[in-house]
């Protein structure tokens, strides 16, 4: 069926009718040019000059795995009447669906606990997804960095790791810092060697970030920096970026590694520093994590800062569960108040470091969902972006010191509608290297959100009118249609040598005591878990887009690895 969006005020940098009143068209379940087919429309929607977006893309939202479970058993009310803020995966479907949002991806996905992961990515409907699998606490990878494996055999380890979990990215968690709490070690800084292995984190990070370029990642290192939540950490947020020596980094929850030890309390913000670094080098992104006043919960597979934080538990109950000091997770209850000064900070450390840094194809909207506050509050979020006398009033409710030393009273910067299709649509879609979408222009999956002109920002955000995924309805005047179970699990297909992989099995086994083929996820099965499907690539993007990727001078010349997707149910 022909589809024609009559009256759509476009909103992509990327259309040529961007800020025009123009005219949509969908078949198949993508965008076609007005002249394609040649045909008259069979349906006909008219938009009446509503703000026309591409779906949303939430590129770090903890949505699936054990993790998420654990949150939903501990805080079964928190947050709403409905089950909040970690939804059950129905719900969870349906409230990015409501908000434009058609994307979504899991960025903690264990080796060990990737099935159980695609399994409930697969049960959230209405919603691509896709998983970053954790890597840099593996004793067999922190063995191999430490006896100076060649690069073909770090490759192999991560490669592999990559396939076998059907992930679309790498993530690192406080990179050895996990490991070497089952030696005795609470932290480990950026240069301080583990103390069994003798790796520190910024071999870890170098090593990683040059591997995930050569076996043709398109997403960057996704990096959860070392003390994560504690005064003066901004350095070694800053020591971690330089670690990578050039290659693609991104920084991930960048509020949480923002803080100096100077200011009231021992604590300040160090948005400015981590900000001039970010504009100084393209190498550089980061999503900002950003902290919502209200009751939440933290889930994280820092599981040592996890087990730190547990005093800060609100209610008082608090999980710690890993497997092997490898990967796992920490589960405890926070209620973020804008009368506490660290709460306060954190709050204005966010806005800053999305106000400061210039280049929004680089910076990414996030509350690292559920840890800063819930994914729903971002139209709230986009009104402080956009609406600088909002966020002036706001600055007048939170913690007195706080707001006195806040750069949020100097920054008169406000978020265009074409920054905020950049942040949220666009960008997330370049750095996944998901080229079918995060834009409304003739090839790209027809995922559309729809909003109305409303009295302010945060109520056009709020409820999008009219949802599409992939030209099908899915909201409709803000009501949720039958839940579409027809999408998509996204994962790439790195190069890299097997061969080399069959020597390292063994190693994988001898620690966590199953063969270590059992871990692979294979593509039948992937595709069966998905509902049976048949694989496609993407394209590249075209040379004339915006703010083009940066290259290394170090990454393989042979191509990139295509995301690959599996139609079927998530």
């Amino acid at each position: 069926m022909r589809i024609e969006l009559q009256r759509a005020r476009i909103v992509d940098p990327l259309h040529e009718q961007n800020g025009k009143l123009a005219s949509l068209f969908i078949e198949d379940g993508k965008f076609v040019s007005a002249l394609t087919g040649a045909k008259p429309a069979e349906r006909t929607i008219d938009l009446d000059g509503k703000y026309v977006l591409a779906g949303g893309i939430d590129l770090h939202t903890h949505i699936g795995g054990g993790k998420v479970n654990l949150a939903r058993l501990l805080m079964p009310a928190a947050g709403s009447s409905q089950g909040g803020p970690v939804w059950p995966t129905l719900r969870t479907g349906q409230l990015y669906n409501q908000m434009g949002y058609t994307a979504c991806f899991e960025p903690a996905m264990m080796l060990s606990g990737a099935r159980h992961t695609h399994l409930e990515l697969s049960d959230t409907p209405g919603l691509d997804t896709g998983a970053y699998v954790v890597l840099g606490n593996e004793d067999w990878l922190l063995q191999a960095l430490a006896e100076e494996a060649h690069d073909g055999a770090i490759d192999a380890i991560v490669g592999w790791s990559v396939t076998a979990t059907r992930a679309l990215a790498v993530k690192v968690v406080n990179a050895g810092g996990i490991n070497a709490f089952k030696y005795g070690q609470r932290s480990l800084a950026v240069d301080q060697p583990h103390a069994h292995w003798g790796v520190t984190p910024r071999q870890v990070i170098a090593r990683l970030s040059a591997s995930v370029e050569r076996i043709g990642l398109e997403h960057p290192l996704h990096v959860h920096a070392s003390n994560l939540g504690m005064p003066g950490n901004v350095q070694a947020a800053l020591d971690t970026l330089a670690a990578a020596e050039g290659h693609r980094i991104h920084l991930t929850h960048a509020q949480f590694n923002a803080y100096t030890a100077e200011g009231p309390y021992g604590m300040g913000s160090g948005a400015e520093l981590l900000a001039r670094y970010v504009n100084e080098h393209p190498n550089v992104s980061l999503d900002v994590g950003q902290v919502v006043f209200g009751q939440t919960v933290t889930i994280s597979a820092d599981a040592a800062a996890q087990y730190r934080n547990r005093r800060h538990a609100r209610p008082n109950r608090w999980v710690v569960s890993d497997v092997e000091c490898q990967a796992g997770c920490g589960v405890v209850p926070m209620r973020y108040e804008d009368k506490q000064y660290v709460h306060s900070l954190q709050w204005s450390i966010g806005l800053e470091l999305m106000l400061l840094i210039e280049d929004p194809w680089r910076v990414f909207l996030t509350t690292d969902h559920p840890n800063g506050g819930p994914f729903t509050s971002y139209p709230h979020l986009l009104r402080l972006l956009m609406d600088r006398s909002f966020r002036q009033s706001m600055l007048e409710t939170i913690h007195p010191r706080a707001a006195e030393n806040s750069l949020l009273r100097e920054l008169t910067r406000e978020y265009t509608l074409d920054e905020v299709a950049i942040i949220t649509r666009a960008a997330p879609a370049r750095i996944l290297g998901l080229h079918d979408r995060g834009r409304l222009s003739p090839g790209a999956i027809a995922d559309v959100a729809v909003y109305p002109q409303r009295d302010n920002w945060e109520a056009t955000f709020e409820r999008a009118s009219l949802v599409m995924k992939c030209g099908t309805e899915v909201v409709q005047d803000g009501v949720q249609l039958a839940s579409m179970t027809d999408c998509r699990t996204l994962f790439a297909e790195p190069r890299y040598d097997n061969a080399l992989m069959e020597q390292l099995g063994e190693s994988v086994e001898q620690r966590l005591h199953v063969p270590w083929r059992s871990l692979e996820i294979s593509l039948n099965e992937i595709q069966a878990l998905m509902r049976t499907g048949s694989a496609v690539s993407s394209p590249s993007w075209s040379s004339g887009s915006l703010s083009p990727r940066p290259s290394s001078p170090q990454a393989s010349a042979s191509g990139q690895a295509v995301p690959r997707t599996t139609e079927g149910a998530g």
